[in-house]
């Protein structure tokens, strides 16, 4: 058989020439858009060398001054993260053109100690090394800084993070537990963000070990005609004294700790299997059998507490960050740099 005319070939010597084009290409591609950089414990080091050091002379007298603080701050950092991200929305605040997150009923409680701490931190910040230093890196940081410094453990933290670009108030429903939510609620919302049993246990012990309540959210379990029986005898008087003028001061608040107010240690596990849990829900803890016997644990050993807790809050810490150019700097951080819609 006589062999093809010449011509016949061109067709798939010009296909292969385009599929090497376009390999190549696609290469170029690629080494133009390298992968967003990962958080690091020395992202400043350069940038911002006296980071760590502005950051501990805004938080040491803040706390020392206002024992309240790192409960707050711990609270607006998880409240934080579990919405879309550890990228400082919560901040942000609303607008005639936005209802931000801060401003969703849930948030509403958030301590202004916690917002005062970033806002305060982030000012100094900008005048030691200006546009480098993101909010949701101070809030981070600030969190870790006033756990350490009432007691509880050292967890390793890494820097980087950049600010979101988005806060609405429709995108917290869902993501952060309530305090009359069942115990079934309460872990499928940790579930959802990835977190196992034991972790939910560690984190909402650890929080609550320094944290407070205002009255509104315990006192259902007090007053009424079908009061809460878990709630210790002792515990309800002092409760209900407290809480009697809550209608006109709604500020009045609890610790939820009673026995070792502000000091994080594994004391409220020995509060909640004695009945002392100021919450419906850490009290639930103490009855659930998926928990108990993690209560049970956490209250015998401080130390695996401590361990737990830390590795929960460097999971945390980490959850759903956005670097590179998935977000930015902010100048401020309770407003867009370049969005003054709020969105």
């Amino acid at each position: 058989m006589a062999n093809p005319p010449p011509l016949l070939l061109f067709p798939l010597t010009t296909l292969l020439l385009i599929l090497s084009s376009l390999a190549q290409t696609t290469t170029t591609n690629n080494q133009q858009q390298p992968p967003s950089p990962p958080l690091t414990s020395d992202y400043y080091a350069k940038t911002c060398p006296r980071f760590h050091q502005v950051v501990q002379t805004i938080v040491v007298p803040k706390q020392s001054t206002t024992p309240t603080t790192a409960a707050a701050t711990l609270r607006l950092f998880f409240h934080d993260c579990m919405v879309g991200g550890c990228d400082a929305s919560v901040l942000i605040a609303s607008n005639a053109y936005n209802k931000a997150e801060r401003d969703q009923d849930i948030n509403e409680s958030l301590a202004g100690d916690g917002f005062d701490i970033v806002t305060r931190v982030k000012m100094a910040l900008e005048i030691e090394c200006p546009g480098v230093v993101s909010c949701s890196d101070v809030l981070a940081a600030a969190t870790h800084d006033l756990i350490i410094q009432v007691g509880g453990p050292h967890y390793d933290i890494k820097f980087g993070r950049k600010d979101g670009l988005e806060s609405k108030a429709t995108n917290v429903e869902g993501n952060l537990g309530r305090s009359n939510m069942s115990m079934d609620s309460i872990i499928k919302i940790f579930e959802s963000h990835r977190y196992t049993v034991r972790e939910m246990v560690a984190l909402m012990g650890g929080g609550h070990s320094i944290g407070f309540a205002h009255c509104k959210e315990f006192q259902s379990r007090l007053f009424g005609p079908k009061p809460d029986p878990s709630v210790h005898p002792k515990l309800a008087e002092k409760l209900k004294r407290m809480c009697a003028n809550s209608t006109n001061d709604p500020t009045v608040s609890a610790f939820l700790d009673p026995i070792s107010a502000g000091n994080f240690d594994n004391m409220i596990f020995k509060n909640l299997l004695n009945g002392l849990g100021v919450l419906g829900t850490d009290q639930a803890m103490a009855s659930d059998p998926r928990t108990r016997p993690i209560v049970e644990e956490y209250a015998r050993d401080q130390v695996l507490f401590f361990h737990d807790f830390a590795r929960a809050m460097e999971k945390t810490s980490v959850y759903r960050v956005k670097t590179g150019d998935q977000g930015e700097v902010r100048r401020r951080c309770d407003a867009f740099n370049n969005h003054p819609k709020g969105q």
